[in-house]
């Protein structure tokens, strides 16, 4: 057993106004029924470094369950490891029983409807499940911290002593300002080779050094990117590319040599590509946070538009009409996420067109994506006054009701009147045969 680090409040930056109200309630509510909570993870490392966290997860030793019974807007996922997510309208907070690393011979537990029912209900709802005991993958605050994957993820923040605990020598790290794996890197990066990219991702992001022993375990085993899941490999893209950080983390990516195994085509890229992710950062250093325009399709079209990844494909031509997905190394792009992009580069021509008549400029505003077409042009298009225009067009717009012209292609129109039909009188007798 590892005695902890505590700081307690009196030593430490973090502040309960700094920490989200939906979060505090839930933190709140788990200790006022005697369970411990713990805000964990990425939260408490950058509200230590002064940051804005993304997400606010938390750590209990309540089970799933008997979270559920707490919340009623509660909704428990996962098969493997189920997890407890509480809704406050469109933000989801995380909430994890604190686990343990299970050996591959242990059997994960049975799987659940996502209802209220515990594990052995569930057995006994569902034919042809067994029960097991959670306890094969719960355990406790210390062994959750050593199951993480660098030191300055694996601190927590006690919301009934306000301290920060630390088990694993995080805080230390995050003073000397290095990415320190937790155990051998060489067996973490086996365990998840998804670990190789965060790492070099929050070292560029935070401005830290890599530990010596994660640097050259990356070297060695950088070639175990390419089996990782392409599903999670494009979201760490999409974060990347929402950070601000896009240029220097795709650089230091390629310094790695983790690029050539997962996008060779960012290895030795035009420079083009470096304007582009140039001009992204540049709009989201404008906001706090990442803006809901930054889509998947603005996001990755400024990696494919400057390489020349993406096209323009006549309609219905090739694959039954489905757009085809673009080559991108190992990584899988959403078809929608394709298509959308094909429609915002289609707009951009008619963006530029300030002399159309005012009811077609009208109509263009109500397209579904011209809000992203419209971002598309301020990040890429260097035609701030086209901008500003539109911008004017939208207000102006959304003001009056769409005109009948304005209806697009597709869009239903109204219903045609029912033609009434004329009343016909009796129909003559016909005449009697003499």
């Amino acid at each position: 057993m590892v005695e902890p680090v505590i700081v307690p409040r009196a030593e430490h930056a973090i502040s309960r106004r700094e920490i989200d109200p939906d979060a505090l309630k839930v933190l709140y509510r788990l200790k006022e029924h005697g369970f411990r909570a713990y805000l964990v993870g990425g939260s408490v490392r950058d509200l230590l470094l002064a940051r804005r966290p993304k997400d606010f997860d938390i750590g209990t030793d309540a089970h799933p369950y008997q979270i559920k019974k707490l919340f009623r807007n509660c909704w428990i996922i996962g098969r493997r490891f189920r997890l407890a997510h509480v809704k406050f309208g469109p933000k989801t907070i995380e909430v994890a029983t604190f686990r343990r690393d299970v050996p591959d011979v242990e059997e994960p537990e049975a799987p659940a409807p996502n209802g209220a029912a515990a594990p052995a209900e569930a057995a006994a709802l569902i034919p042809g499940l067994r029960a097991h005991h959670p306890e094969n993958t719960f355990g406790t605050p210390e062994q959750d911290a050593f199951r993480r994957d660098f030191t300055m993820n694996a601190l927590f923040y006690d919301i009934a002593t306000f301290s920060v605990i630390d088990y694993v020598g995080g805080l230390a790290d995050l003073r000397m300002r290095i990415v320190r794996s937790i155990g051998d890197p060489d067996v973490r990066f086996h365990e998840d080779p998804v670990r190789m990219l965060r790492a070099i991702v929050l070292a560029t992001r935070l401005d830290f050094d890599l530990d010596p022993p994660v640097r050259d375990a990356i070297t060695r085993n950088q070639a175990l990117i390419a089996t990782a899941s392409p599903s999670r490999l494009i979201e760490e893209y999409y974060k990347v590319l929402r950070s601000g950080a896009a240029e220097r983390t795709i650089h230091a990516l390629g310094r790695s040599g983790l690029l050539r195994h997962l996008t060779p085509e960012l290895d030795e890229p035009p420079e083009t590509l470096w304007r582009s992710l140039r001009a992204l950062d540049a709009y989201r250093s404008r906001f706090g946070e990442a803006p809901p325009s930054l889509t998947n399709a603005i996001l990755v079209g400024s990696m494919l538009a400057p390489l020349g990844l993406i096209t323009r494909q006549p309609h219905g031509a090739g694959n039954g009409g489905k757009t085809p997905r673009p080559v991108f190394g190992i990584l899988t792009v959403a078809r929608r996420d394709v298509e959308h992009l094909q429609q915002i580069l289609a707009l951009q021509r008619r963006l530029l067109d300030l002399r159309a008549p005012v009811r077609v400029q009208r109509g263009l505003t109500r397209r579904h994506v011209f809000g992203e077409a419209l971002a598309w042009l301020e990040i890429h298009g260097a035609h701030p006054d086209a901008v500003e225009h539109w911008r004017f067009v939208a207000r102006d717009a959304a003001e009056m009701p769409p005109a009948p012209g304005d209806r697009q292609p597709g869009e239903p129109g109204p219903r045609p009147r029912r033609r009434r039909r004329r009343r016909r009188g009796p129909r003559p007798m016909p005449p009697e045969q003499g």
